[in-house]
C-alpha cells in the first residue's frame, strides 16, 4: 500500500503538470504573442509571452542558456526527487510542498525542451509597473516553497515546544 506520502505526489503532480500544460497549449493555440487581455483593469492580464531565460529573464541573453537551464532543471528534478524519497509519511505538507516544486519543474523543463524558452501568460501589475509574467508552472513553485516554509516552521514550533517541555519549561 502507498504511503501517504506517494498518494499526495501521485495526485499532485500528475494534475499539476496537466494543467500547466493545458494552460500554456490553450494560450499558445488561441492567443498571438505579445496579445494582451485585461482581466482585472489595471491589476490582472492575461498576456502571452515567451521567457528564454529563468525566473525574471536570467540568462535570456546568453548564449549557452537552454542546455544550462535544462541541465539545472534536470539536475533539480533529480534532487527533488531524491529528497522527496527521505520525507517521513507523517510530513504531509511537506510532501505536498515538493510535489508541486516537481510539477513546476518538469512544467517548465518541457517548455525548454519543446520550444526552447518557457511559455509566460500570466500578468500581475499595478498600473504600468508589471511583475514578470509567469504561468502555472512558476505558480505551483511559489505555492511548494510557501508549503515547506511552512511545514519547517510548524515543525520547528512543534520541535520546540517538545524540548521546553523535556526541560520542564
Amino acid at each position: 500500500m502507498l504511503s501517504s506520502k506517494y498518494k499526495i505526489l501521485f495526485t499532485l503532480f500528475p494534475c499539476l503538470l496537466l494543467l500547466d500544460q493545458i494552460t500554456k497549449s490553450y494560450v499558445t493555440r488561441n492567443m498571438e504573442l505579445y496579445y494582451s487581455i485585461p482581466v482585472v483593469k489595471n491589476f490582472f492580464n492575461f498576456t502571452y509571452l515567451r521567457n528564454k531565460g529563468a525566473a525574471f529573464s536570467i540568462f535570456a541573453q546568453s548564449s549557452f542558456r537552454l542546455p544550462f537551464l535544462i541541465l539545472v532543471s534536470v539536475i533539480a528534478i533529480f534532487a527533488i526527487t531524491v529528497y522527496f524519497r527521505n520525507i517521513r509519511p507523517e510530513e504531509k505538507r511537506m510532501a505536498a510542498g515538493m510535489s508541486f516544486i516537481l510539477a513546476g519543474a518538469a512544467g517548465n523543463l518541457m517548455d525548454r525542451v519543446r520550444h526552447g524558452e518557457v511559455v509566460d501568460f500570466l500578468d500581475a501589475h499595478w498600473y504600468g509597473h508589471h511583475w514578470p509574467a509567469f504561468n502555472v508552472a512558476d505558480s505551483a513553485i511559489f505555492v511548494g516553497v510557501v508549503l515547506i516554509v511552512f511545514a519547517n516552521f510548524i515543525n520547528s514550533k512543534t520541535f520546540v515546544s517538545r524540548d521546553a517541555k523535556s526541560i520542564g519549561l
